[in-house]
């Protein structure tokens, strides 16, 4: 029990309770070679809160985490359990989806994004209108490594932000 504690706290954030980035490259790395493997679909979605430091700025660093926590409650009901939701740092989120292309990549995206728009985050009084912004990336024949992925899903994660924010962009 005492090592597989140790283990969990490895693995798992401890502010938000879902996997950190560590269990996430791993879970990546597994799940991009066998959708190479066996020809199947590999979607990445980076997720970063818009604005995110000046919730801390102008609400303190409790409403900050507060929201990075309910982030992670909002994602943890919305993904599928072959799905991972992880706390990529920071205010960065990360879901990787097996099984599923770009456009279900979008979809799922788009919803997410407009369940977090519509959330009242509310916290010790204060409530703040939270949204953000999602880049999207299907894994192709031309990647060699799970972190080509992430990159393409980064960079669209950045398109989304120049393009004004609370956006979707694959």
């Amino acid at each position: 029990a005492y090592h597989e504690e140790i283990y969990r706290l490895t693995i798992e954030d401890g502010l938000t309770q879902i996997p950190n980035k560590r269990a996430l490259v791993e879970y990546l790395d597994r799940e991009f070679a066998r959708a190479r493997r066996y020809g199947r679909p590999l979607t990445v979605l980076m997720m970063d809160i818009d604005h995110f430091k000046n919730v801390n700025d102008e609400y303190g660093h409790l409403m900050g985490d507060y929201v990075l926590r309910e982030m992670a409650k909002l994602a943890k009901a919305r993904s599928r359990h072959e799905e991972m939701f992880a706390r990529y740092g920071g205010e960065e989120f990360c879901c990787v989806m097996p099984e599923t292309d770009v456009a279900g990549g979008v979809v799922f995206a788009e919803n997410f994004r407009k369940l977090v728009e519509d959330h009242h985050f509310e916290f010790e009084g204060n409530r703040v209108r939270i949204t953000i912004s999602i880049g999207v990336a299907q894994t192709d024949e031309t990647m060699t490594r799970a972190e080509a992925a992430v990159l393409v899903a980064d960079e669209n994660l950045y398109r989304a932000k120049r393009a004004g924010r609370n956006r979707v962009v694959s």
